[in-house]
């Protein structure tokens, strides 16, 4: 069973990333590029994977002015037959994967369960959960020939901690993804392999403004305050098996 979270203190150095290869899905913008970012800046060489060509390109832009690595792969989290290949190219080419952070995220859409369109319905789940099975399917060879491969994965309080009217798609997707996730690290529980899921809450990203598009985003967290929290798990240090780590419990608990 999953231990209780334990979190990073607040004034705690980062954690040194230097010489590891670190798989970014959903890259190219919000939470995705912001720890790109930081990842590289902790050491790791990123590689960024995503749909949309320019915002790869803005991603290395600023990676590479701050002195970082980082290689980008165009492509879809939904194409079995790219992700199978991703598998066997990062294992031929690097020898491991040290770090995989699964960002990529679908919201689906919001609205009465009864109502929801059907082929919404399976995107959100092809996103938010098959993609993820396929990424560990293909990469988990990568992560066990690691010294210390981290699985990561983003998740919400909403499927994964309560339920909410017409959020069912995002939510019951989210719920799937964390069995997902606490299953592989059950499976792992005997190698150097560990697994996180983390929870960031509500963040100034694109997807929140759509969920909520009368809020004002100058009100929420910035999705770099993410940092902390997912180079924590990225580290060596950390040593869980599906620790649920929440971005407002450890502001809270720091404030």
């Amino acid at each position: 069973m999953p231990r209780m979270a334990i979190y990073p203190a607040p004034d705690a150095p980062t954690p040194q990333l230097d010489g590891a290869y670190a798989l970014v899905t959903g890259a190219s913008r919000g939470i995705g590029q912001a720890m790109a970012i930081a990842l590289a800046g902790a050491g790791a060489h990123v590689l960024a994977l995503a749909r949309t060509v320019g915002g790869l390109e803005e991603l290395d832009d600023k990676i590479r002015a701050r002195k970082g690595k980082c290689s980008l792969i165009p492509g879809d989290v939904t194409d079995p037959e790219a992700i199978e290949r991703l598998g066997a190219v990062i294992l031929e080419r690097f020898g491991r994967l040290d770090i995989l952070l699964a960002n990529a995220g679908d919201l689906g859409e919001l609205a009465p369960l009864p109502d929801v369109d059907p082929k919404i319905w399976s995107r959100t789940f092809d996103v938010n959960v098959h993609a993820n099975w396929r990424l560990l399917k293909a990469l988990d060879p990568a992560l066990r020939a690691s010294a210390a491969g981290r699985a990561i994965f983003l998740t919400s309080r909403v499927g994964g901690q309560e339920a909410r009217a017409f959020w069912g798609a995002y939510a019951a997707s989210k719920a799937a993804l964390e069995m997902l996730a606490k299953t592989y690290a059950e499976e792992t529980a005997s190698t150097e392999v560990r697994v996180a899921l983390i929870d960031p809450g509500a963040m100034r990203t694109k997807m929140r403004a759509q969920a909520m598009p009368g809020e004002d985003a100058a009100t929420l967290p910035n999705p770099s305050e993410l940092a902390p929290l997912v180079l924590y798990a990225a580290s060596e240090d950390y040593d869980g098996r599906a620790e649920r780590l929440s971005f407002r419990e450890w502001k809270a608990a720091h404030a």
